[in-house]
């Protein structure tokens, strides 16, 4: 009798559900992130993401384009979304290249994640509810 788990599966979509993706792989952190670029993505609040390695990303449905702007740190950050409703998908950043950020909303079971961290606190709007028994990080850690 094989006793190995069977492999962890999550999968989601964009709005419009012209891209479906699969996670083969459990999130490895689910963090909020309140830096400048975030904020104006998410359209005012911090952007719920989660973080997993990139070769348990997989695209199965649709086209993602791609943004690519500077970030706060200098690197170079890489945003995926739906190119015919425009939901972000993930990021992708240079300077973590082992990883990819999939935008939590965009699971067909976000409520089962737990979130364990705040991230570029120094750039949270003093409006936006924050959890404070998470850990905090100023920037990123």
């Amino acid at each position: 009798m094989d006793t190995q788990e069977a492999p962890v599966s999550r999968s989601g979509q964009c709005l419009c559900g012209g891209v479906r993706y699969q996670l083969e792989a459990e999130p490895l952190s689910f963090m909020f992130c309140h830096c400048r670029d975030c904020q104006t993505v998410s359209g005012g609040g911090p952007a719920a993401i989660v973080m997993l390695p990139k070769p348990a990303f997989r695209l199965l449905q649709g086209t993602l384009k791609t943004y690519s702007k500077r970030s706060d740190r200098g690197n170079m950050a890489h945003r995926r979304f739906c190119a015919e409703c425009g939901s972000q998908i993930l990021s992708e950043l240079d300077a973590r290249p082992r990883f990819v950020f999939i935008k939590a909303g965009t699971l067909d079971d976000p409520a089962s994640l737990t979130p364990r961290a705040n991230l570029w606190i120094r750039s949270a709007q003093p409006w936006s509810a924050m959890d404070r028994t998470l850990k905090q990080f100023e920037t990123e850690p």
